[in-house]
């Protein structure tokens, strides 16, 4: 006879849930809909990276701007897109003239159910400062597509860690051309 606990919630936190499905242990986020992240380029050719310290990994962090749909009081109702151009706002100072899906996936299959949807942002005006809302410490970088790759090994080797999303993200613009 079985000792585990049955299908359903192990513990439930103030952002996140652990749930055991079919002997599988994850994670997800209540209340969020969805999780976009936002490939966003300049029209003179700068990838718009964001950088932060991330407590998880105890580092900072170089990532494209996203934001979690669904999980802020006073923006029910948003769609997908209306909260990518505010995330993107909140974090970079820039919006977007032009905003479309370009890829959707799991962000880590094995520990969450969390899909996040790859959007391009284009025609971005810049219309603030950036830099997060409270609590949060983002420092805005234009990098030239170009030479992203150069720049990114660079904040490796100041220590930074770079999500894999950066990756793909570029990967998807090459796509595009």
């Amino acid at each position: 006879m079985s000792t585990e606990p049955s299908d359903g919630i192990l513990c439930r936190g103030r952002f996140l849930t652990l749930r055991r499905r079919n002997r599988w242990e994850f994670v997800e986020r209540p209340d969020v809909v969805e999780v976009a992240v936002l490939i966003a380029v300049t029209p003179d050719g700068k990838a718009v990276f964001v950088e932060q310290y991330r407590e998880p990994v105890r580092s900072r962090t170089i990532e494209w701007p996203a934001g979690l749909v669904g999980d802020e009081e006073g923006h029910d109702g948003e769609n997908l897109l209306q909260a990518a151009n505010r995330e993107l706002e909140e974090e970079t100072g820039f919006r977007a003239g032009e905003l479309s899906v370009i890829e959707k996936g799991p962000s880590s299959a094995g520990l969450s159910s969390e899909i996040i949807t790859f959007i391009r942002a284009a025609r971005l005006e810049k219309v603030g400062e950036g830099g997060g809302v409270a609590g949060e410490n983002i420092r805005v970088h234009l990098t030239p597509l170009a030479e992203a790759g150069a720049w990114l090994a660079a904040r490796v080797r100041e220590g930074c860690l770079i999500d894999p999303k950066v990756y793909a993200g570029l990967f998807l613009l090459r796509r595009e051309r």
